[in-house]
């Protein structure tokens, strides 16, 4: 790889009214500390980005945001990892957005490796459940505040992204799953309300929604028909996950316990829920809880193994049309239709609060811990985030219901 072609020189030349004021370094370096403390999930971690590289640091622009945004909802694979890589592809291209997508896995890939050490040596952690009840419901007050800014910065008073943020955020609620086909539609309703057709038949502008619009894949189960090995078996089924399920790193959760528990009987049900807790309570993407699963099934090389088929698809459903976000994203006809994806998926995002408060939120030490959070993160704006979630771990430890530790 030319690494002079992703020099912010060569990105300039390519695009004179988008000239980086990072260097790639500082960007992985975020990158890597956001891998590292950034805890809430897909929701939080969307909302740090937006926070700390549009309106902190100013490094991303609003618009260069969106598209990754809506890039992240329309193709399958975990929310945080992919937006990250197109942040990381905004301005140094296909290296950029390989360093910032290692940078920002392998902090948690290897907490999640260790503890899944700990599970093995001692016979389970029989303290995780109380931590992640403590974590899960401050992690609540943390992605409703994200959610918030989100929605004020983003949908502005448009009533049209308005009825689709409320009317998204309702089907999210409802169904309790994140619905592909919802953004798409959003999109091209805003597309044909704000820029017809016509504007776009010119230019090749069609082009670069038709791809979008494309056959999506459907999910297969091929590693179950083969008498593979264990790795083999490994690597496939996870690369389905990573390739074929749409939404946050939470939608791949029903998938994995489909053929982790079920099908292959890899885990019983118990290691399941521990792992997801694992997940949870650990910084970085939720779906690094691939990691813990393999470990748990064939070790450190079914822990890696796991970890680079999930994340290989989304790496390749990120690059591979983020030229033609890159290309055609200016044209009006392109952020109309990014305008509708985002307010779909800002919809979508408040709706998984209700969702996760409903599985997190179950008692009055909870609500309490919630609402806490919500005052501490509002009137403290300069509190690290991390700094909150020790502290709930703490109390989950002292307060859980019915705990033994």
């Amino acid at each position: 790889m030319d690494a002079s072609k992703n020099s912010p020189q060569a990105v300039s030349n390519q695009n004179p009214d988008s000239v980086p004021v990072y260097t790639l370094w500082q960007l992985v370096l975020y990158a890597l500390k956001l891998g590292t403390v950034g805890f809430g999930g897909p929701v939080a971690l969307v909302g740090y980005m937006h926070r700390d590289l549009v309106e902190v640091r100013k490094w991303i622009s609003e618009a260069d945001y969106k598209e990754g945004l809506a890039l992240a909802q329309l193709m399958p694979g975990p929310l945080a990892a992919q937006l990250a890589m197109y942040l990381g592809y905004v301005h140094y291209r296909n290296l950029g957005a390989t360093l910032v997508g290692i940078a920002f896995v392998v902090p948690s890939f290897i907490m999640v490796v260790l503890l899944g050490m700990a599970y093995v040596a001692y016979g389970g952690l029989t303290w995780m459940q109380a931590v992640f009840y403590g974590v899960g419901a401050s992690v609540i007050g943390i992605i409703a505040i994200s959610a918030y800014k989100l929605t004020t910065k983003s949908i502005g008073k448009d009533k049209l992204l308005w009825a689709i943020y409320v009317a998204s955020a309702a089907v999210t609620i409802i169904t309790k799953s994140e619905i592909v086909w919802l953004f798409l539609g959003s999109g091209l309703l805003v597309w044909l309300v704000k820029a017809p057709p016509k504007n776009l038949f010119k230019g090749g502008g069609m082009k670069s929604i038709a791809f979008l619009s494309a056959p999506l894949p459907v999910t297969t189960t091929i590693a179950g028909t083969a008498d593979w090995t264990v790795l083999t078996q490994i690597a496939v089924f996870f690369a389905e996950a990573g390739a074929f399920v749409f939404g946050s790193g939470l939608a791949i959760v029903p998938f994995l316990y489909g053929g982790v528990v079920n099908e292959f009987h890899w885990l019983n049900e118990r290691q399941f829920v521990d792992a997801v807790a694992v997940a949870m309570i650990t910084p970085g993407p939720v779906v690094i809880t691939v990691g813990f699963i393999g470990y748990l099934v064939a070790g450190l090389s079914g822990a890696v193994v796991a970890a680079l088929a999930t994340f290989l698809p989304c790496y390749l459903f990120t690059i591979i049309p983020a030229p033609y976000f890159k290309k055609h994203g200016k044209k009006p006809g392109i952020v109309a239709f990014v305008d509708g994806v985002t307010a779909a998926a800002i919809g979508t995002i408040t709706g998984a609060v209700v969702v996760l408060g409903q599985r997190s939120i179950t008692d009055i030490p909870t609500v309490l811990l919630a609402l806490v959070t919500v005052v501490l993160l509002w009137k403290m704006k300069k509190l690290p985030e991390p700094v909150v979630v020790a502290a709930a771990a703490v109390v989950g430890l002292l307060v859980y219901p019915g705990a033994n530790i």
